[in-house]
């Protein structure tokens, strides 16, 4: 039922956000659009942020960051959502959808470098790089989203990955 429930109030947040841009939808509309009261909204997100967070997130999940193909099916899969997304990258708020991503692949990346560098610990300057590249990535994907009709998924996947530091790549490739 949670799930369910989860579902209904992220589709009806999208329904609001193809209207209107973030900062102008406030949780008493999400709630009235939804028919749910204000705890329901509140036992499953912490504010409206939370929410745009989750969508990504649900859609993120089974992506695999380190391949070029399923990189490249999330983007377009962005494309293919792109009102939503464009709205929530165009938020500015205390808590814009781009910082949850940077957090959300910044801890992908470093799990998987954990895992293949079989250790609990990782340098700092791999954490660094990390970090370094998931704010570039992000930010990219938002340029390419926003500003570029022209360059396939794949094409931009491949320049992304190419960008990475080389101490990144070869853990990774």
């Amino acid at each position: 039922m949670t799930d369910r429930t989860k579902i209904w109030i992220a589709n009806t947040m999208r329904d609001i956000m193809a209207k209107k841009p973030i900062d102008k939808i406030r949780v008493t509309e999400i709630c009235k659009e939804a028919q749910i009261e204000r705890p329901t909204f509140y036992y499953h997100f912490k504010d409206k942020y939370d929410l745009v967070a989750w969508i990504f997130f649900s859609s993120a999940y089974n992506t695999n960051i380190i391949d070029i193909k399923s990189a490249a099916e999330a983007l377009n899969s962005m494309k293919n959502d792109f009102i939503f997304y464009k709205r929530a990258y165009e938020d500015n708020s205390q808590n814009p959808l781009w910082k949850y991503m940077v957090e959300y692949f910044v801890k992908r990346y470093a799990d998987i470098a954990r895992e293949r560098l079989e250790t609990e610990v990782l340098d700092t300057q791999l954490v660094y790089s990390i970090r370094l590249y998931c704010y570039g990535a992000v930010g990219m994907t938002r340029e390419w989203l926003l500003n570029d009709n022209i360059t396939p998924a794949e094409t931009a996947v491949t320049m992304m990955f190419n960008s990475m530091p080389e101490a990144m790549r070869q853990i990774y490739f």
